[in-house]
């Protein structure tokens, strides 16, 4: 099958899915390689090419290093160097239909990691139930995310844009329907998401959002952003600008950028590092998006209470048990003491009361697992919670929210962060090991249901959030009957974190 992009014309090819015709263009550019100065630079134009082009196999993904163990031992990474890796795929029923909905997957990583080509997010299931599904690549890590003097803030933020231009001005030769775009990610892609809905770079390139484990308020000062990129360039010896970096190799920079996330792990100190980043960053993260006054004008929920993003249906949802796939594997939580418990709360600033309400609730817990419970909603629960609060109490705001909740058999996880993709993607065949052995395929097609229902309608199937109701949509709770909706699930722990402060000063026990 052919198709004529703006670009040229594309060759793919047809796969036979559930007894349906799937068409895949695999590896697409929507944008120029990155090659020297190009990697610090904004997107560039792809150069049209004569001929046919063949998409049938994946392209290669932008510069990162695999998953470290014992995440490995979890989740797929797939490395596959090439100047070309900006880069999407798409897959359609009928590239000759008309007006089919169309979704765009953001993945996501931390920011330092990840591509649309893993298995996990094949959407040959979505095009066989009429939607046309893309997937894309951005820059991650240094060449996305370090705010460098000379270089354009938020590279991977404008190539998330870049392709939604793409998807603008080529999606209809695919049979997909520009005016009904709902974009989708999980974690540091829905945490894309919602700098996208606050950015006026990207206004009206899509319609509906679909926010998986996420939050709103994952963006760096720019003052802090630039200590981060002043640890970046002390390491090599340089001056913090873009020319200093720019004849740099691919290895070395991803080296220097291995050794600074482990060292902002090690010394989360906010006086070294800002409190913006150790905070929004979740003493985690170091490179991810920059308030640079441009792409994201202010914080992404802020930009969001004061009008940004309106007129975009939103479906944001988070995991039970989102951080046991960050504490459980390697015994971090196992080995946790009460004193541990209690410095680490300090830390991220959650109050005693909070801690007393989650201990009251779950009396036979140890230090660790209540640990995974308060991080799991100071980190994604409340800045969900904020999100969809934000979009349902503006005028005509319609905003759903659900909880995954099936858990795993596997080390102890329960319901963890990034389990709820191979459902949703209804790929489970293909899924990593962290699904375990017989996940249920009829949560599989729940969920994709549910996700193929909103993109094609805009209502996912259950009452929206409200002023003064949260219906919640739980899949796979094993004590609770397959449609449930539940309102304000542990709405007392909810309201407990969601006391906590965003952002401030350095706390004293960091100075």
């Amino acid at each position: 099958m052919r198709v004529a992009t703006r670009a040229g014309v594309v060759r793919g090819r047809r796969i036979m899915v559930d007894g349906r015709d799937v068409h895949a263009f695999l590896g697409m550019p929507y944008a120029g390689p990155l090659r020297g100065a190009a990697r610090f630079a904004i997107p560039s134009p792809v150069l049209p090419w004569d001929g046919e082009r063949p998409a049938i196999s994946h392209g290669p993904t932008p510069p990162q290093s695999p998953y470290p163990a014992p995440t490995s031992a979890l989740l797929d990474s797939v490395v596959v160097a090439g100047a070309d890796s900006l880069n999407l795929s798409v897959w359609t029923v009928d590239p000759g239909a008309t007006r089919l909905p169309v979704m765009v997957w953001i993945h996501g990583g931390a920011f330092v990691r990840g591509s649309h080509r893993l298995p996990v997010f094949d959407g040959a299931a979505f095009a066989r139930d009429g939607v046309v599904m893309v997937g894309i690549n951005y820059r991650v890590g240094a060449l996305g995310f370090l705010s460098v003097a000379g270089a354009p803030d938020n590279r991977g933020l404008r190539d998330q844009i870049a392709a939604l231009e793409w998807v603008r001005d080529n999606i209809s030769a695919f049979g997909g329907d520009p005016d009904q775009v709902t974009v989708f990610g999980e974690s540091a892609g829905g945490m894309s998401i919602t700098a996208l809905l606050s950015s006026p770079k990207a206004e009206g390139l899509f319609h509906r959002a679909i926010v998986q484990s996420g939050n709103a308020t994952s963006a760096a000062d720019i003052s802090d952003a630039r200590l981060v990129a002043g640890e970046f360039t002390g390491m090599l010896g340089l001056d913090s600008t873009v020319e200093s970096l720019t004849g740099l190799s691919p290895d070395i920079l991803q080296r220097t950028q291995d050794a600074l996330g482990a060292e902002l792990m090690q010394d989360p100190d906010l006086r070294r590092w800002g409190a913006s980043v150790i905070e929004r960053g979740f003493g985690a993260m170091s490179l991810f998006p920059t308030i640079d006054g441009n792409v994201l004008p202010a914080l992404p929920i802020d930009a969001l209470k004061s009008g940004a993003g309106g007129g975009v249906e939103l479906l944001a949802g988070t995991n039970r048990d989102e951080f046991r796939f960050f504490l459980v594997p390697g015994g971090r939580a196992s080995s946790l003491t009460a004193e541990g418990l209690s410095a680490i709360t300090d830390r991220f600033g959650i109050s005693d009361a909070a801690v007393d309400v989650f201990a009251h609730n779950r009396p036979d817990e140890a230090p660790g697992d209540l640990l995974c419970a308060l991080l799991t909603d100071h980190v994604f629960r409340s800045g969900t919670a904020e999100l969809v609060d934000t979009v349902a109490q503006r005028d005509g705001g319609r905003a759903w929210q659900y909880e995954f909740a099936w858990p795993t058999s596997v080390h102890s996880l329960r319901a963890c962060h990034a389990l709820e993709m191979g459902f949703v993607f209804d790929t489970l065949s293909t899924s990593p090991p962290i699904v375990g052995v017989a996940p249920p395929q009829s949560l599989a097609d729940e969920m994709h249901e549910t996700w193929v229902r909103f993109a094609t309608t805009g209502d996912p199937g259950w009452e929206r959030v409200g002023a003064a109701r949260r219906p919640v949509r739980t899949f796979g709770d094993p004590a609770l009957p397959s449609g449930a909706v539940v309102t304000d699930p542990r709405g007392d722990e909810l309201s407990a974190v969601r006391l906590r402060q965003r952002t401030g000063a350095p706390r004293e026990h960091n100075r």
